[in-house]
């Protein structure tokens, strides 16, 4: 149980307290009234003596008394009803509630932590009223008036006979049959005559007159002289006298134990209670009914007739209660208790009171007690047998006695007033009453035993519950607490005699008891044992008190106090008491809030929601039903449903008390804030027919860090070209789209009059489906206004004006039952300015009818006016998006920070062009190398004109858009045969074989020094778009080199044309899929021709070897490919002639053919090189009847833009910086003659078959040749994987890597070259010794001089070449030693000598140079030339 402000010691004597009667005349009544109270509610406050007492028990020994109290009371003729006394005590509890500053004890039982209120003031209001206004039995006496003040006013005519009056009226009321109440102690009341003097207004000499009769008469000791109203009503106010009477008369207000007729009454029906509040000063209506005064005409408890009958306290109609009792302190709030009243008047009672018990009650009680204990004594001296016989055969006045089944269901017999066993009861509740408790338990004891042999169970149900709290109250305590006596008389009142209201007692002093023992176990299991459906109140204090006893435990149980609390607040809503409900509700919260109890907490937050509801606690209502919903709930369907109606209700009901406040918050549906994303721009155009619209960026693309990389790098890499090579350090990466991974601490950019998209992330919890409707984007913009030059003014905000800013609203929004959906929601800006989103507004509602809506699924996002809304509350969810962490700075670090995330507070700018770009004809999927035309259209949708456009890819290689001269981009494909997308020239069937020479510069080709391919000016007329303006122009494709799919993102980069100091440029991306198949593999060599000379005189010819691979795996229906031309493309190479010994002029290659094909390439003549070695030259070698102009768009672009790439992979550093600068410059000339820059580019045709239609597709691949002898390919090779190794854990001893060049380098410083006939006719027969004139010619290849030596001696080994070549010998010198200048040819005259006829190989002289200048580079073997061989004929 809670903590009480008094002890049980106090307690229990404060509750049973000797009762005294007070029969006023009217003038005595007049005269108290006069102070707003009645003769008992005067001596209220002063009815506790202030000093101890003293009396002698009946051995004579001296007993004291101390803190006794009596209660006066006056007369009332009707018993309280039933009805009457649960109104006062559900007003008593309805008006006592917990103070507002109250300090919560705060209880820590494992891990809660508990605020609960220490006191329960609700339930001693309860108790104390509940006590005092038991009904007086027949069982008992301790109620029963002991005696009786009889009160007169010295002001009346015949103060005597109005004694005598009262003191008859007071006879006949106590021994007329016809009055049954109230009950009287004994016959002989005690009668003590009051003569009440009014000292303002009364003549002081004639009271006195009038006591000093009385004490003639009555005995000093029967009468008293009491002097009030010491001073005048109207003087009340000026001086401030105490008010002791407030506490008792406000404690219950309503009606306590002696309020007076004229009162207040509040007890009549709730209907009526405003009329019947009647005036105080309604003295001169008074009525004699019977020949009564109206002073006791009826108690105060009766029900009003006029009351309803149907008005019962547990009824349903008990919610104005707490309203009526408000009215009713309203009322008393202005009146001034004892106004005539001076200190010294209060003393005067407080001394009466002294006077009265001193003089007159205790010797009375003395008095009685002594008789009734001789009475005992006399009855004990009979046999107890014999008296237990008699008294079964004479007690003709009882009811015969009933078997023991039949007692068990009555409450037993019934005692006539004079019979012994009531004698015994009558001295112990005396006894009792006077504090003697030893004597009392001792009477109980004995009064217990006869009334169970008599089988009285009410009266021996008494006997026991008086006993075991006299037994505790015994001082020393002697003996324990006999609770098992408790029980029975529980058990025996509830059971048996079938009455509550004594067993209730019981209960709250038999608990009290066992609290203060600390036996809270016991105490909690009693309290609930009384709990039952006949009362809710009570039920539902007992239920409470029990709840303290288990968190008063020594080990709290909490959730048993919580649960009772729980079932306490239950029983209190039912007793309508919902302020008590709701504060039990609460306090059980604190138990089950957060600990996954979740359908326990749902059922409390949705009763907690329901009561502040009823008491128009319309907040709490909201947050408690709030917590519901968004708490993941594990409810179903129905309930979810249920409690969302039931929020939706009280939020629409909250929001038509303040229709013109802000929006109220929304917890439903979820939004998941930081997944919000923002686009910036129009929604992209669908593809039309074979148009299809650049990508761009759009909210269905999900976020891929890589290619957003990609994106930046390519934005920087065109920024840092428009800007001379350097990125402008205030550049930062264009942002259409803002979501969690971008950069959003910088405010983001708006373009006025392009939308601005926000998607919202939302999630419905719930199993119902929940409607939005007229769902909108809630913001606030600052607008700015340009004013002469640059001054911008910064206007007031504005909110909601649509010529501002115009918003997007989605009239239907319907989220499924646990579904997750996004929201795009527009807003159009048409000024500039700033704009902050700062959330969204909607209807929240649910739909009508039923839970589960099926099909809902397949519609989409917003629904014209399909489902009919139940109710809907407006109301808006804030956008809040937490920025990044910082994790910069050391205060950063070791502290939790976040940045600014600024997505939704754009700043809107000036107007911007905007570029649509649009790809006709654009394939999907092309062969390796396939050549494609398309066309691309740039659309300026916007009001401004732009310039500057540009585009940049990291495949550069992949388009064109052609040449930057008119000449070299071809016309449109239909100007040539077969629809061709290069440039051809029909030829003559003459030039076969042979070159034909042109030549073009890379500059001409967007390809100069230091120039970054991969950006591209578009070549748009004039350079300028305007508004509204379209231009198509062509775009050559070729097809990746790997097969495969590749993803190709061009970004094209445009500006206006007048600058604006927030946005420099736009961009818009694309990205292109393409499929590639396989086609042809091309693999090249090249080496040095054996012939010295060609037609021009000229040394240094190369043979050029390509094999051709048709790879395709006609899985795109290629059927073959044609190889039309093969053209080189060099500054200082370019092919002659083809030397393929066939004549088969076409070049075809079904699939899985290979074919080879042999040219002569020549050096360039010197006028050919110019001096900027810009200058390409371009040779062709035709295989068909047309040729290709190689030099000019697309052929020539290609094969720049394969160039260019290929220039950017890193090349092979085979040189070693050293610190001898000489080896670096040997490297370099040694390097230079194994060099040759010759690139070969194959066109090709390839016939394919499709949908029965015969196609031509076309192709280039490129070959680029670096050194000699080197195998060089179209295609990228695949690295092989390094094979593993083992671990070295030493540290190698020599680190350096050798700077001495290679020998393969080295060996090709000198060609060599062996002239001789082919044949050689000999008559061996005529001379045996056949000797044959070969030159040998050396040419010097490198820039530098050359040492040679030249062997002779070499013999051929192995036996191979003995026997195909057979053997010869070198006549004359057999070694040769020579310097050879730069560049020179030198020739040696030779002699071979052969013995007999046969072939001959000549290839044997060995050769070895070394630079002259270079003491480390050690003589090298140079290449033999090929076999040279001789026949050898006999004539």
């Amino acid at each position: 149980m809670a903590q009480c402000v008094q002890s049980v010691q106090e307690l229990i004597p404060d509750s049973f307290v000797p009762c005294v009667a007070a029969l006023c005349s009217d003038e005595a009544e007049r005269l108290t009234r006069l102070n707003h109270l009645s003769f008992a509610e005067l001596l209220k406050p002063f009815s506790r003596l202030t000093s101890e007492v003293h009396m002698r028990d009946p051995n004579n020994q001296l007993h004291v008394i101390k803190n006794l109290k009596i209660a006066v009371s006056n007369i009332t003729t009707q018993p309280p009803q039933p009805g009457a006394i649960r109104k006062l005590l559900n007003d008593v509890v309805s008006g006592s509630q917990p103070a507002e500053g109250l300090v919560a004890n705060v209880i820590t039982a494992g891990d809660y932590d508990l605020n609960l209120s220490a006191t329960t003031p609700w339930f001693e209001s309860y108790r104390e009223t509940f006590l005092q206004s038991m009904p007086a039995s027949d069982h008992e006496f301790l109620n029963h008036y002991l005696a009786c003040m009889l009160v007169a006013s010295s002001g009346e005519a015949e103060p005597v006979e109005q004694f005598s009056k009262l003191s008859q009226e007071q006879h006949r009321i106590q021994h007329n049959n016809d009055y049954s109440y109230p009950k009287w102690f004994i016959p002989n009341t005690l009668k003590y005559y009051v003569l009440l003097h009014d000292v303002s207004a009364g003549d002081e000499q004639r009271a006195e007159s009038i006591y000093e009769e009385m004490k003639q008469k009555y005995g000093t000791q029967g009468c008293y002289l009491l002097k009030i109203n010491s001073r005048t009503s109207n003087r009340a106010s000026d001086e401030q006298i105490p008010d002791p009477w407030s506490q008792y008369l406000q404690k219950n207000s309503i009606q306590n134990q002696e309020s007076y007729e004229d009162g207040p009454c509040t007890i009549t029906s709730n209907k009526n209670s405003d009329s019947n509040l009647l005036s105080l000063d309604g003295l001169d209506n008074e009525v004699k009914v019977d020949g009564l005064p109206n002073n006791f005409r009826a108690h105060p408890l009766q029900l009003d007739p006029s009351s309803d009958s149907s008005n019962s306290i547990d009824g349903p109609d008990h919610v104005k209660s707490a309203s009526s009792l408000h009215e009713t302190k309203k009322a008393n709030a202005g009146i001034i208790h004892g106004a005539c009243l001076t200190l010294t008047d209060h003393d005067r009672i407080r001394q009466f009171i002294q006077e009265f018990t001193f003089r007159g009650l205790l010797p009375h009680i003395e008095k009685t007690i002594r008789q009734l204990n001789d009475q005992l004594i006399s009855r004990k001296g009979l046999s107890r047998s014999l008296f237990s016989a008699t008294k079964k055969w004479f007690s003709g006045s009882k009811v015969p006695e009933k078997s023991i089944n039949e007692l068990k269901n009555t409450s037993g017999l019934l005692y006539p007033p004079e019979a012994p066993e009531l004698q015994i009861r009558k001295m112990a509740d005396l006894c009792f009453l006077v504090q003697h408790y030893d004597l009392a338990y001792s009477c109980y004891h004995t009064a217990k035993k006869d009334f169970l042999n008599d089988q009285a169970m009410l009266y021996a149900a008494g006997a026991l519950e008086m006993a075991a709290v006299s037994a505790f109250l015994q001082p020393g305590a002697p003996r324990p607490y006999p609770a098992h006596y408790m029980d029975t008389a529980i058990q025996t009142y509830r059971d048996i005699c079938k009455n509550m209201v004594l067993a209730e007692r019981c209960v709250l002093l038999s608990a009290e008891i066992l609290k203060s023992q600390g036996k809270y176990s016991e105490a909690a299991a009693l309290l609930i044992r009384l709990t039952s459906e006949d009362s809710d109140l009570r039920s539902a204090l007992l239920l409470e008190q029990a709840a303290h006893c288990f968190i008063n435990m020594k080990s709290p149980m909490v959730r048993k106090y919580a649960f009772h609390m729980i079932l306490a607040g239950h029983r209190f809503s039912k007793a309508g008491q919902k302020k008590h409900a709701l504060r039990c509700y609460c306090q059980a919260m604190q138990v089950y809030k957060g600990k996954g109890w979740s359908l326990a907490e749902d059922h409390i937050n949705f009763t907690i929601g329901r009561q502040s509801y009823t008491l128009r606690q319309l907040d709490n209502a909201v947050s408690a039903f709030r917590h519901i919903l968004i708490n993941e709930s594990k409810q179903s369907a129905a309930q979810q449903g249920a409690f969302l109606r039931e929020y939706l209700y009280v939020y629409k009901n909250v929001s038509q008390l303040s229709p013109d406040g802000p929006l109220p918050q929304l917890p439903l549906p979820y939004i998941n804030s930081s997944a919000t994303r923002v686009f910036f721009g129009h929604d992209r155009r669908p593809a039309d027919g074979e148009k299809q619209a650049a990508t761009h960026v759009s909210l269905d693309q999900e976020y891929d860090s890589e290619s957003s990389q990609q994106w930046r790098e390519l934005e920087e890499q065109v920024v840092s070209v428009v800007n001379r090579g350097v990125l402008p350090p205030n550049f930062h990466p264009t942002q259409y789209c803002l979501n969690s991974y971008s950069d959003n601490s910088r405010f983001p950019l708006a373009v006025v009059e392009e939308p601005i998209t926000v998607e919202v992330a939302f999630r419905n919890p719930l199993k119902v489906p929940l409607l939005l409707t007229d769902l909108s984007l809630l913001w606030k913009f600052q607008p700015k206004y340009v004013s002469g030059k640059d001054n911008e003014e910064v206007k007031e905000l504005v909110k909601g004006e649509p010529e501002m800013i115009g918003t997007e609203v989605i009239s239907e929004f319907l989220i499924n039952s646990e579904e997750s959906k996004v929201a795009r929601l527009k807003l159009f800006p048409h000024h500039i300015g700033e704009l902050h989103i700062l959330g969204v507004v909607y209807n929240l509602g649910t739909i009508q009818g039923s839970v589960a809506v099926d099909g809902i699924g397949a519609l989409p996002g917003c629904h014209t006016g399909k489902h009919s809304l139940s109710m809907s509350v407006r109301g808006r969810q804030d956008l809040e998006i937490q920025g990044p962490r910082l994790n910069n700075t050391k205060e950063e670090k070791t502290s939790i920070k976040y940045g600014p995330d600024r997505r939704l507070d754009p700043i809107i700018t000036e107007e911007m062009p905007l570029l649509e770009v649009f790809f006709i004809h654009f394939p999907t999927g092309l062969l390796c190398g396939e050549i494609r035309k398309a066309y691309v259209e740039f659309v300026n949708v916007s009001k401004c004109p732009l310039t500057g456009l540009k585009v940049v890819s990291k495949r550069p290689e992949f388009f064109t858009f052609g040449g930057n001269t008119a000449v070299l981009t071809p016309l449109s494909p239909s100007a040539s045969e077969n629809c061709s997308a290069y440039k051809t020239v029909v030829t003559d069937s003459t030039s076969v074989c042979t070159a034909l020479v042109s030549s073009a510069s890379s500059s001409d080709f967007g390809i100069g020094i230091g120039s970054q391919p991969e950006v591209i000016s578009v070549p748009l007329p004039d350079t300028v778009l305007l508004p509204g303006a379209s231009v198509q122009l062509p775009m050559w494709l070729r097809g990746p080199d790997e097969e495969g799919v590749h993803e190709i993102n061009f970004l094209f980069y445009y500006e206006s044309i007048k600058k604006q100091p927030k946005i420099r440029h736009r961009i818009l991306r694309h990205t292109a899929v393409i499929c590639t198949s396989r086609s042809l593999n091309v693999r090249a060599t090249v080496c040095r021709s054996n012939s010295l000379e060609d037609e021009e005189g000229r040394g240094g010819n190369m043979l050029v070897f390509v094999d051709v691979e048709n790879t395709n795996t006609s899985e795109a229906g290629v059927k073959e490919f044609h190889i039309v031309q093969v053209s080189s493309s060099s500054k200082h190479w370019k092919l002659q002639k083809s030397v393929n010994l066939s004549e088969n002029k076409d070049a075809k290659l079904a699939s899985r053919e290979k074919g080879k094909f042999c040219f002569k390439a020549t050096q360039c003549k010197e006028e050919e090189v110019t001096e900027v070695s810009e200058k390409y030259t371009f040779a062709d070698i035709i295989f068909g009847n047309e040729q290709i102009v190689s030099s000019t768009s697309p052929c020539a672009d290609f094969f720049y833009r394969s160039l260019s790439s290929e220039l950017k992979k890193p090349q092979a550093q085979s040189l070693v910086h050293t610190e001898k600068q000489s080896v670096e410059d040997v490297m370099r000339l040694i390097q230079k003659c194994n060099e040759v820059d010759l690139n070969i580019v194959v066109l090709w045709k390839a016939y394919v078959v499709e949908d029965s239609k015969q196609l031509i597709l076309e192709g280039q691949h490129h070959v680029v040749l670096r050194t000699i002898g080197k195998e060089a390919f179209s295609y990228p090779q695949k690295q092989e994987p390094p094979e593993m190794e083992l671990l070295k854990f030493f540290r190698p001893e020599n680190t350096t890597v050798s700077s001495r060049p290679s020998a393969e380098q080295l060996s090709n410083l000198i060609k060599t070259s062996l002239h001789y006939p082919e044949s050689f006719n000999h008559p061996f027969h005529q001379k045996s010794l056949c000797l044959v004139p070969v030159t040998l010619l050396l040419s010097n290849c490198s820039k530098a001089d050359v040492d040679v030596i030249v062997d002779l001696r070499h013999k051929t080994t192995s036996p191979e070449a003995l026997e195909i070549h057979g053997s010869f010998t070198w006549l004359g010198q057999t070694q040769y030693k020579l310097q050879l200048k730069s560049q020179e040819i030198h020739s040696l005259q030779l002699k071979a000598c052969f013995v007999h006829t046969g072939v001959y190989n000549l290839g044997t002289p060995r050769v070895f140079a070394k630079l002259s200048d270079q003491v480390t580079v050690f003589e090298t073997s140079q290449q033999s030339s090929m076999p040279a061989l001789i026949i050898i004929n006999n004539v």
